[in-house]
This record gives structure tokens, sequence and C-alpha cells, in this order.
């Protein structure tokens, strides 16, 4: 009987405890039904959006080359006597490089001016003789054909002089080329010909690279190409900033090149659809060489009078990527859009929005559509936004796996100590 009557006391009061925590629900759902509906709004930057003019930073893959490099090419015949520099040297322009046989081409010279002072005597008596049968045909004491004659022998004079005078300009030409000097400034390579060895016309000697100052040519794709056309056009050329930025030297000291653009082209290669540009950049102490890959970047760019947004407003949706605008009441209401160019941290907007919205410009992390805003100015400065975010992510990072938080390693601590 005991044993009857403890157990109906226990149900019993298993059952009062049961009704009594119901009760508590009962009178706790209505709490937390009013609590969900007055959340208070969520604070985030909500800017009305307009149109303006956004910077851009584009950058392109280049091949370094030295349009001016030249290879040494002998255009005399003869012996290779003297070589003056020392490969990989660099030479100056107008400094000799290699000497063929000079005294040779000397003495063609010599020989030439000897071959135009006889033609000179000799034009100097056929004038004489022509002068003086013109005044003997006056008197009649010659005859009309003897003059003529006269007249005859100095035209061949005078044609011997002219050829006499321009075998001796070929002479000194050869001379000349017999002293191979460097055409440019820059870096020479190995030399090709040993000392010694016979060159002819034709025969190359050597390669001098350009280094300082370095022209790079690239592919523009010809929507940048239009744009910048455009800022051209309107005489903002020195507003374009041009940086030269190579792998495995960029990060030291002056690794980076500033230049200005030189060229760009007047059509469009159908087989890319780029349009072909051109810089130059002074490159001291050889800081970078042709043949590396490197990348060019253009600082300056614009597209002007667009909608844009800070990158990190942007969400992705079940149409595509949205942002949020809010309507008169501050709510929440996904929008779908179609994106443009990224611009640092701007998104440029193709299409979606309308100039005078009031879009959601911060993080758009927990909100969802019909969610209540609170919002807060927007000073304009998108990369601030997405600093910030980032910040906020990397300090909501989980510790790494097997790292307990900080309270658990004290209270641990604490136990080992209490044992």
């Amino acid at each position: 009987m005991k044993k009857l009557f403890r157990h109906g006391r226990t149900t019993l009061l298993v059952l009062a405890a049961g009704l009594l925590l119901a009760a508590c629900g009962q009178d706790d759902a209505p709490q937390q039904a009013a609590g969900n509906q007055e959340r208070p709004p969520h604070p985030v930057e909500v800017t009305a959006i307009a149109r303006q003019d956004i910077p851009l930073e584009k950058s392109y893959p280049s091949l370094l080359r030295s349009d001016n490099e030249v290879t040494l090419v002998a255009r005399v015949t003869g012996f290779l006597e003297q070589r003056h520099f020392e490969p990989g040297q660099l030479v100056e322009q107008g400094q000799t490089l290699y000497s063929i046989e000079p005294d040779v081409y000397q003495a063609a010279v010599n020989q030439r001016e000897a071959d135009l002072q006889s033609a000179r005597a000799e034009l100097a008596r056929a004038q004489r003789d022509a002068d003086r049968f013109e005044r003997l045909l006056s008197q009649n004491s010659v005859s009309r054909q003897q003059y003529d004659q006269a007249r005859a022998e100095l035209g061949v004079a005078q044609a011997g002089v002219a050829q006499a005078e321009a075998a001796l300009a070929s002479a000194r030409i050869d001379l000349g080329y017999a002293e191979v000097t460097a055409p440019v400034s820059g870096m020479i390579s190995l030399s090709q010909v040993n000392i010694g060895n016979l060159v002819s016309s034709g025969t190359e000697l050597a390669t001098i690279t350009p280094l300082d100052p370095l022209e790079v040519r690239f592919q523009l794709p010809q929507q940048d190409a239009f744009a910048l056309r455009r800022q051209l056009d309107d005489q903002q050329i020195t507003s374009i900033i041009t940086r030269l930025q190579t792998p495995g030297v960029s990060g030291s000291e002056d690794a980076d090149l500033e230049g200005r653009l030189d060229f760009l082209g007047s059509r469009v290669d159908r087989d890319t659809s780029t349009v072909q540009a051109s810089a130059t950049f002074p490159n001291p102490g050889a800081q970078v060489l042709p043949g590396q890959f490197a990348r060019v970047s253009l600082e300056g760019l614009k597209r002007f009078d667009v909608l844009a947004v800070p990158e990190i407003a942007i969400g992705q949706g079940l149409m595509g990527p949205q942002v949020f605008v809010l309507d008169e009441e501050s709510v929440a209401r996904a929008r779908t859009v179609e994106l443009g160019e990224v611009a640092g941290p701007w998104q440029i907007i193709r299409g979606g929005l309308e100039v005078g919205e009031r879009v959601v410009v911060g993080d758009p992390s927990g909100i969802e559509p019909g969610t209540a805003i609170d919002p807060q100015p927007f000073d304009g400065e998108a990369g601030e936004i997405v600093e910030q975010a980032e910040q906020e992510a990397d300090e909501e990072m989980p510790q790494e796996a097997g790292t307990p938080p900080a309270g658990e390693q004290e209270g641990e601590a604490g136990e080992d100590d209490a044992s």
C-alpha cells in the first residue's frame, strides 16, 4: 500500500508541474511574438542614388620589348681588326665599336682624291682650249668643227670631274663604314664575330638594346580605348598616369615605373577586339629588361555620368545580382540589377535603378526583404565601407580548430589548479 501511495503522489506532482510549465509557455508566447514584431530597425548606410563620374584603375598584360633595338651589321668587306667594347657594356650613341681594315679604305680615299685632282686638271685644260677656240672662231681662224670638238672635250672633262667626285664620296662612305659606331645608346650583346675573321657586307656583328627609356606596347579592350580617346579629345591627357609593374621586382624600392602614354591606335583588331597602345617609361639603372612579362596600369581613366554603388552592397538573389532599395517607410525591398564594370571599390550599375532611389550601400548581411532599416549617412567613401566590412568579417571568423576559446582555457586551468 505504501508503494502504491508513493507512486500515485509522484504522478500527481509530475502532472502539476506539466500544467504549470504549459501555463508559463502560454504566457511567454505572446511576449516572444511581441518581441519579434518590435525588432529595432537595422542600422546601415543608405544613399540616394545619383549619377557621378567614377575613376577607373585598369591594368593590362604586356611583354616588354625595346622597339629601338638595333642589330649591328657590317657594311664593308674586310678583316675585323679591333673590338672597342666589352660584352654587356652600356654604349653611347656614336661610340666606335669595331674597326674593319680602316687603313685599306683610307688608301682608297687617297686614291680617289688623286683621281679627282687629275680630273680637275684635265677640266682646266679643256676649259682653256674651249675659250681659245671661241676667240679664234670669232676671227675666222679656225673652223666651226674645230670649235665644236673643243667644246665636246670640255664636256667630257666636266663629266670626268663629276665622276671622280662621286668615286671619292663613295670611298669616304666606305671609310666611314670601316669604323662601326653605335647608332643608339644601350646595352650591347656578345660579339657574334671574333677579331681576325673576314666579314662582308651583311654580316651581323652584335645587338644594341636601349634600356632607358623603355617603350612598352599593350592592348586595350575597345571599350577602354573608346573611353580613353574621349578623355584625350577633351584635353585630359595630363590626368592619365601610366605605371609599369613587373613580377619579381614589385614591392622593392623604386620597382614600379611611372611613364607617359605615347600612342593610342586608330583601329580595332578584328581578331581580338582590342586597340594597340604604347607608353614610354624611364628605366634608370635598367630595373626592367626587354622580354619580361609586366602589367601596364592606367590611372585617371573615368566612366562619366554613371550609376554606381559600393561593391559590397551587391548581393545575389534568385533572379541574379540584387541590391536593397528602401520604400517610403524605410523598409528594404530587393531589386535585381544589371552590373557593369568594377571600378575599385565601386560597382557600376547598368540597369535596375533610377536616380533618386534610396539604396542600401553598406554591408547587406543580416538584411532580408521586408527588414526595417535605420538609414545611416553615407560619406561617399566606398573604400572605407569595404574595408570596415572586411575587418568585421575577420573578427567574426571562428578560431582555428583545436584552439578552445580563452574562457574555456581559463576554466580548464582552474580545474587543474583545484585538483
